[in-house]
């Protein structure tokens, strides 16, 4: 839909937005002043997706959090501590990791009497209006692996009938990467009952261990085409 007003304009598509040969820089400038829905109207700012172009391995999670919000960056409150620490139990070097989210606007409540801001799921299209921000991220870093984290996020990826609880942890062959991988957010683990957390953690640190052991596989495998190619060049 779109409303009268520049500042207002709202087309119902993150694609009215995408620049002309775009760059990760280039779309990260665009998206801070994408409307393609009404969810930047509450937010602090857009949070794009950071890291080095050339990422073997892209997370993606459902949306910012309050923090991400204020600060501006993925994964930086207590979601993206406990991210860190299960990326280096893993072995995988967060600088090497491009990590983003299907939703780049946080979406809250409010809670009365209170600044504080209670996280609330995106709707289905407010995933789809977003989508386009992901896909060309996806497409310019070319990772070799995705870690989808959570549900929305794997829907947004796999389908709205993919279901984590049934294929977490598992390898899933997609047009997006040579492999997709589903687990948990970060922040179900957090909210998990004090008496399951800590299980809840290993089983979260594990999943990441496995996308690790993938990921060293996968540069294994292209490490032997490349061999294979050199070799027959000089024959």
């Amino acid at each position: 839909m779109t409303t009268s007003g520049a500042r207002t304009r709202v087309t119902g598509s993150a694609a009215d937005f995408i620049p002309p040969k775009p760059t990760l820089p280039r779309l990260r400038e665009a998206a801070a002043g994408c409307r393609g829905c009404h969810l930047w109207e509450h937010a602090t700012q857009t949070v794009f997706g950071e890291g080095p172009r050339n990422a073997e391995v892209m997370l993606v999670g459902e949306q910012p959090g309050d923090q991400e919000d204020l600060q501006g960056h993925p994964f930086v409150g207590p979601s993206g501590r406990l991210l860190d620490e299960g990326l280096v139990a893993a072995g995988i070097d967060r600088r090497r990791v491009y990590v983003t989210n299907a939703v780049k606007h946080f979406k809250f409540v409010r809670v009365e009497l209170t600044r504080r801001r209670l996280h609330k799921k995106p709707s289905a299209g407010e995933v789809r209006a977003c989508h386009p921000w992901l896909e060309e991220e996806i497409r310019l870093v070319h990772p070799r692996v995705i870690v989808a984290l959570g549900a929305t996020a794997a829907q947004a990826l796999l389908g709205p009938r993919f279901r984590v609880t049934e294929q977490r942890g598992k390898v899933v062959r997609s047009e997006w990467a040579e492999a997709v991988v589903a687990t948990v957010h970060p922040s179900a683990v957090l909210r998990a009952p004090p008496e399951a957390r800590e299980e809840a953690r290993r089983e979260f640190f594990a999943d990441l261990g496995r996308v690790a052991r993938l990921l060293g596989k996968s540069i294994a495998r292209t490490e032997r085409a490349e061999m294979t190619e050199r070799a027959e060049r000089i024959n």
